[in-house]
């Protein structure tokens, strides 16, 4: 059951779909509930204080464990630590980080008591899931003006169900999208582009897009295309199709303050850009320097701003990356103003600075995304100002459904690509996620891990992580072990940065290695694409933890580096340096199925319990559970290989097993209803 409650009047998010009643949920003047909704317990928990912040605590039992929170830091249970709903833009994601790229106000308390509460409030919302005081759960927002949803259910799996039923169907993507996607900052040229190509192809490693970063652009212009590095790009993109390779390019959220260039001057002069408190456009650098943002509240503004992307996909491009949209901010020329006046300060005291004037010389130009700077600008939100801090955490979300509503227009008959750094829930519904600049780090590989489950409660299933790290310098078994987990996400991207180690597979020793584990990827495919529409179209979890189906084994509910994939599969990703293999817990009689190559595996029936199972740096275990089958295609180097006539089926011999394997044509835009359902027979053909 979904209750429905509203603090204040909260802004209109678009993050649900479902109409439901709205229960008032009146406080009275010195922060308490009123007397009329005493019997709500929801109400009993929530609290304002003399500043209007809101809050609600709860009483957690030793053994309730909590879960959600889509893109955040640390563990599948989030007991323990404190975490912050403020999409920021930090590269740097260690233990001490509170807030990440996503902004998803979904938590679920699981224990004798079952619920789960969404907070659909834009602006900054803390958790405090047993940081301050172990046994409470204790959530603030800045403000009041909320809609809070309580759900109820038997279990986790009943209430993400719901959950995921309430905010909408998620996003689908291309076929080709669930191939494998090269990126990298620093692909300068038309050359660079062949280069991978090349690298790819002439070594038979499977791909299916190269991503393009900011080099791609004239000057970091959204929408322009640099014609001395790429002379001719609907060309080059002609090009690659033929050798079935997709264009992904970037797309920022800053348009460039350059007179003569057109979306500027359209911008300025439609009045499209976020506003000043004076009425000025708001200036913050950015790439390209100094730009103004546009605003996505704006109905008008998200149609003109949608409907640009057309200029590349006039050129042949399939697919975007939306970035830069929590809104990163460089620098505001308010924050350098404030920076030079305190280097004019401390310059006074060169000749006897104190030990505080040193630290103040470190901190003085640390003045990217600035909290400061987020109460600088606003929004026009149905003809009323409204600061951007009140709403900072749908400006990404609201970048994408820009995208996303025109690309109906744009290409109504076939889908296109489409993910974003930055999100809020709703997004879901219109693009996915790549979970932002991680580190070559293996806590990032294990982070990864843990950080899919909490997307997939979100809605958030065309989601994945840079593949051997964005920044720092990725080593050869880091990179084969990521590959290794990063062939079951469904966005499979190695991603890095400029001046950081070529990552591309065939720049390391040993591209056997690389070769099968693509492979593999490709042979997969139509397994993943099936269970990711069936995910998507009845409200399922793509990955789950363990807890989730085995809430009575208690080993198994405290496992967080085990995932259940899709409806049969267990997977256990090795994520730890100079290791030949891990131990791994079975909550049942499973299959383990290990494979050395592509095609050439072993499948060994496992008791429940503890094993150790080895793990070459070239091989990929899993496990199959009963009564299930893993269908797998013939290998090929591209998803237009994909071959749907002739699968080799993995499971139980002997027990007449089935599995209806989702399928269509890859690009109609409505696949749920224009597909179809191969059914696969495991002790006979199909």
């Amino acid at each position: 059951m979904i209750q429905k409650y509203r603090f204040g009047t909260p802004l209109k998010t678009d993050a649900v779909v479902l109409e439901l009643p709205v229960i008032p949920a009146t406080l009275t003047a010195d922060g308490m509930p009123d007397e009329s909704m005493q019997s709500s317990e929801l109400c009993r928990l929530c609290r304002v204080n003399a500043s209007g912040q809101f809050s609600l605590s709860r009483t957690m039992q030793d053994t309730d464990v909590v879960y959600g929170l889509g893109e955040a830091n640390r563990g599948i249970n989030k007991r323990g630590y404190q975490y912050v709903s403020c999409c920021s833009d930090d590269p740097n994601h260690t233990e001490n980080k509170v807030s990440l790229y996503g902004a998803h106000n979904f938590i679920m308390l699981i224990g004798k008591e079952c619920f789960g509460l969404f907070f659909d409030y834009p602006s900054n919302i803390s958790f405090d899931v047993g940081y301050t005081k172990s046994s409470e759960l204790e959530i603030t927002a800045d403000g009041i003006d909320m809609d809070v949803y309580l759900i109820t259910g038997e279990n986790a799996l009943d209430i993400t169900g719901q959950f995921r039923h309430l905010i909408g169907t998620s996003y689908i993507p291309p076929l080709w999208a669930f191939g494998y996607i090269q990126s990298r900052w620093g692909y300068l040229n038309e050359e660079d582009i062949r280069r991978v190509a090349r690298g790819y192809r002439d070594n038979h490693l499977p791909l299916d897009a190269i991503s393009m970063d900011i080099d791609y652009m004239e000057n970091y212009k959204d929408f322009t295309v640099n014609t001395a590095r790429f002379p001719d790009l609907a060309a080059l993109s002609a090009e690659m199709k033929a050798q079935g390779l997709h264009f992904v390019p970037i797309i920022d959220a800053g348009v460039k303050i350059e007179k003569g260039y057109d979306v500027y001057e359209e911008g300025v002069a439609n009045n499209y850009f976020c506003k000043r408190a004076d009425g000025s456009d708001f200036v913050a650098g950015v790439w390209p320097g100094k730009t103004h943002f546009p605003d996505f509240f704006q109905p008008e503004v998200r149609r003109w701003f949608g409907d640009l992307y057309k200029r590349l996909i006039d050129q042949g491009i399939e697919g975007f990356w939306n970035d830069m949209n929590e809104p990163a901010i460089f620098f505001s020329e308010e924050g350098l103003t404030r920076a030079f006046d305190k280097v004019a300060e401390l310059a006074e005291k060169k000749d006897n600075p104190e030990l505080s004037d040193f630290w103040a010389m470190q901190s003085t130009f640390e003045i990217n995304n600035q909290p400061e700077d987020y109460k600088l600008f606003y929004h026009n939100i149905d003809g009323k100002m409204v600061r951007h801090d009140k709403v900072h955490n749908l400006f990404g979300y609201y970048m994408t459904r820009a995208a996303a509503e025109s690309f109906e227009k744009i290409s109504p008959d076939k889908r296109l690509l489409l993910f974003s750094r930055s999100s809020y829930i709703g997004m879901h519904r219109y693009g996915g996620i790549w979970t932002g600049d991680n580190q070559s780090w293996w806590s990032h590989l294990l982070l990864n891990i843990k950080m899919m489950p909490s997307l997939s409660m979100c809605g958030f299933l065309y989601s994945g992580a840079d593949l051997g790290g964005f920044g720092s310098n990725t080593t050869r078994d880091l990179l084969l072990r990521w590959l290794a987990f990063g062939i079951f996400t469904p966005l499979m991207r190695n991603h890095s940065a400029l001046g950081t180690r070529e990552q591309e597979c065939y720049q390391f020793e040993g591209l056997d290695d690389f070769r099968e584990i693509l492979k593999l990827r490709y042979r997969l495919i139509p397994y993943i694409y099936s269970e990711f529409v069936r995910a998507a179209v009845t409200d399922k979890l793509l990955f789950a933890p363990l807890a989730f189906l085995y809430p009575n084994d208690p080993v198994a509910c405290e496992i967080e580096d085990q995932l259940l994939f899709g409806e049969g599969l267990m997977l256990t990703p090795v994520y730890q340096a100079n290791v030949s293999g891990r131990t791994v817990y079975l909550p049942e009689d499973m299959l383990n199925v290990s494979f050395h190559t592509a095609e050439n595996y072993t499948i060994t029936p496992m008791k429940a319990g503890h094993h150790y199972i080895p793990c070459a740096l070239n091989e990929v275990p899993l496990f199959i559970r009963p009564g299930h089958i893993l269908p797998l295609a013939p290998a090929c180097e591209s998803t237009a290989e994909l071959d749907y006539d002739h699968f080799e089926l993995l499971g139980e011999v002997g027990k007449g097993l089935t599995y209806d394997m989702y399928t269509d044509d890859g690009y109609s835009r409505h696949p749920a209803t224009d597909g179809t359902y191969l059914t696969l027979h495991m002790d006979g053909n199909k």
